[in-house]
């Protein structure tokens, strides 16, 4: 499981235990069977309106992907690519394709191949270029997907509130004040339930997904930058110190920096 999707339903877990242990003399006010339907019904029935049928069914594959601790193996990655660009560099065509045979990225292995086949580099680009931003459309969809269902779901909140709130409006007439107040309570309900699951599942859900899509971005942009270099016979090594440049972390930039001057001073 992803470390950090642990840590946060671990946390909203403990969040609501404390809330009901310490806020509330009976927790069972707190559970609203019929509230919770209209929340979750409504957000449903409003995202199969708002999205194709094939669209809406990928929302379980999602949120176990956002589970799951899915990893991009950069390193393996690149140096995949600067081993196939030695062997490139020495003209030896069916060592190139026995070693791509190995790599398990696609896109990877679909700019290699298309250099093997002698490609003009532009052409070459235009397509990684392509493929790029189809990922990046289609994945941006995915987390608007669930940008759009956290809309959905305090607004049918509201609507279990409205629905509570004609309830109460029956009972004003009785004179019950136990029972006014049950049924305002219960109408509330709704609304929290709505906020809770658009700030706590779907917001939190879209947000990951999009920065998913930003690391696989930059994977990707980095092995173009390598595959346009093998087209160019650049030298292995200055491929390995420019891929190594496009995927830096800023902070190590920033420490090696700083470390430099220090060194300087000491030594005079």
């Amino acid at each position: 499981m992803n470390p950090s999707t642990l840590i946060g339903i671990v946390a909203s877990i403990l969040l609501l235990a404390v809330v009901l242990a310490f806020s509330t003399e009976d927790p069972q006010l707190f559970i609203d069977l019929p509230g919770l339907g209209i929340v979750l019904l409504g957000t449903a029935a409003a995202t199969f309106i708002a999205y194709p049928l094939r669209e809406v069914m990928r929302i379980f594959g999602l949120m176990r992907s956002v589970v799951h601790n899915e990893k991009l193996h950069v390193d393996r990655d690149l140096e995949d690519l600067v081993a196939i660009a030695k062997i490139w560099m020495q003209s030896d065509i069916r060592s190139v394709e026995q070693a791509l045979e190995k790599v398990s990225n696609p896109f990877l292995r679909s700019g290699v191949q298309l250099v093997i086949d002698n490609v003009p580099e532009q052409d070459i680009i235009d397509l990684l270029q392509w493929r790029t931003a189809r990922m990046k459309a289609k994945e941006h969809a995915e987390a608007q997907l669930f940008r759009v269902m956290a809309g959905f779901a305090p607004a049918f909140g509201m609507v279990g509130t409205l629905v509570g709130l004609v309830n109460l409006l029956f009972l004003l007439g009785g004179g019950d004040i136990t029972a006014i107040g049950r049924q305002m309570a219960l109408a509330l309900m709704t609304t929290f339930y709505g906020v809770l699951l658009a700030n706590l599942v779907f917001k939190p859900i879209a947000v990951k997904l999009e920065r998913r899509t930003e690391q696989r971005l930059v994977l990707m942009n980095t092995i173009m930058q390598g595959i346009s270099m093998m087209s160019q016979k650049r030298s292995p090594t200055l491929m390995r110190e420019t891929l190594k440049a496009f995927v830096a972390d800023v902070r190590d930039e920033i420490k090696d920096s700083d470390s430099a001057p220090r060194t300087a001073e000491q030594t005079s």
